[in-house]
């Protein structure tokens, strides 16, 4: 997929350079007893699906025109997402807001589903609730952010399309709970299969090389 599809208008080339650094980053950022041989870097962020839902291109007879119904009402359920394209690993979780608690609790899964002997450096925006001390209470983990207004650079972003392109576009929500069912069955569908997140790998190795980043065997220098 073209990462130039989430350029934004407010897209700051000089932030994106800084974040060519991030291997600097990541060393001052794990601790000193882990070498970057033994870290994950893990890829979060948050979408939000509901009742005002997007519409997708679908297959139809030539000839005919597809409509689908939009609603009017605004129930909303948020997703917190985390994919590992190395490994192939996922966490997810689903709830009716977003909040600093509800992130805790995200990480928490991240932490839990790291091995032993491994290191989560988890990549995420700078949004209100990803604030600093959100991982203090975990030592297997730590997190870098994103420059502003940088969408392309989170591989993750494609998950929230491919969920929306395959089973969520196109269709109504009864209430809250049919949109917590509904984006459930999606993200098992998305994870049934460890290989439908791995290639999601030679994506994201691409786009780190674009931007700078060794995603090879790195040294660790202090």
């Amino acid at each position: 997929m073209d990462h130039k599809s989430f350029k934004t208008p407010k897209t700051i080339t000089k932030a994106q350079d800084e974040f060519k650094k991030i291997e600097h980053t990541m060393i001052q950022t794990i601790p000193g007893t882990v070498s970057l041989s033994q870290v994950d870097i893990w890829f979060q962020d948050e979408g939000r699906f509901g009742q005002q839902n997007t519409t997708s291109r679908i297959w139809v007879k030539t000839g005919t025109r597809p409509r689908a119904v939009q609603q009017q009402q605004f129930e909303y359920a948020y997703m917190y997402g985390a994919v590992c394209p190395a490994t192939g690993e996922t966490e997810a979780i689903i709830t009716p807001l977003v909040s600093k608690e509800m992130m805790i609790q995200h990480l928490s899964q991240i932490s839990e589903k790291t091995e032993a002997g491994r290191y989560a450096v988890l990549i995420m925006d700078g949004a209100g609730w990803h604030t600093d001390d959100i991982a203090f209470e975990f030592d297997n983990r730590s997190t870098i952010k994103l420059p502003p207004y940088s969408p392309e650079l989170n591989p993750i972003e494609q998950v929230w399309q491919w969920l929306r392109q395959h089973h969520l576009a196109n269709r109504c929500f009864k209430n809250y709970e049919d949109i917590v069912e509904q984006c459930t069955q999606a993200w098992f569908s998305f994870i049934k299969y460890k290989e439908t997140v791995k290639p999601y790998a030679l994506e994201t190795e691409q786009l780190l090389m674009r931007i700078g980043i060794s995603w090879g065997k790195p040294t660790r220098s202090r």
